[in-house]
């Protein structure tokens, strides 16, 4: 996948800078320029990047399915854990703690919309909640096999209960959710990368492989699923 990486004068894949631990680094920049920013513009609930003093956790390497953390997670975890800890990551002893596709839709949609999830969470595997969207929800999904892209990286799914309930791959991996919502995901005058919708990055050019190796891998090659 030549849009991901490119060859070292040796041999070795040197990841580009749109994507993987290279894209990270470069929000890491962003948040350590203003760390007190709010993480979602239309959401001061979000709080803030990062809030109070730093609790970087390079100790976790694994979720508790023994599946490895993407390269992404790993970078953001050495730097910071408090974003995530505001968003149920963690148990009280400090341990990754998933949720169910089914269990994150109750708690935040309550038990007559979050329950039309519950019947796919096997599809999901271990998720957790990532700030985003307004009605909508961003899931980060480790997936029933670990299943990852050849960056080491799982998916971004955009919950949505506007209409009919459904799930949408949005993010080819929490590199690329970073960039977006740090606002600083490289800009492309290709065709394709600015269409609407949540899955519109199936569309641009860097990073259309990516999402649709997660399509093929998590839904059998389509880019949402339908919650009735």
């Amino acid at each position: 996948m030549t849009e991901q990486v490119e060859q070292g004068r040796r041999g070795e894949r040197t990841e580009s800078p749109d994507h993987g631990r290279a894209l990270t680094e470069r929000v890491l920049a962003r948040v350590r320029a203003d760390p007190s920013r709010q993480v979602l513009a239309h959401d001061r609930f979000a709080g803030p990047w990062v809030e109070g003093p730093l609790r970087p956790r390079p100790d976790l390497t694994a979720f508790p399915s023994g599946h490895p953390l993407p390269p992404s997670l790993r970078a953001w975890l050495a730097y910071d854990s408090g974003m995530l800890e505001r968003h149920g990551w963690f148990d009280r002893g400090g341990a990754l703690a998933p949720r169910t596709l089914g269990e994150i839709a109750v708690e935040e949609y309550g038990e007559l919309w979050g329950s039309c999830y519950e019947p796919f969470s096997a599809l999901f595997g271990e998720c957790f909640l990532l700030p985003g969207g307004s009605d909508s929800r961003r899931v980060l999904s480790v997936g029933p096999h670990g299943e990852r892209d050849e960056l080491g990286e799982y998916p971004v799914f955009a919950l949505d209960v506007d209409d009919l309930p459904y799930a949408v791959l949005m993010h080819p991996g929490f590199d690329v959710y970073l960039a977006e919502t740090a606002g600083v995901l490289p800009s492309d005058d290709r065709p394709g990368h600015d269409r609407p919708g949540y899955d519109r990055l199936r569309h641009d050019p860097r990073y259309a492989a990516r999402m649709r190796a997660h399509a093929r891998g998590r839904l059998k090659g389509e880019y949402e699923l339908l919650c009735l």
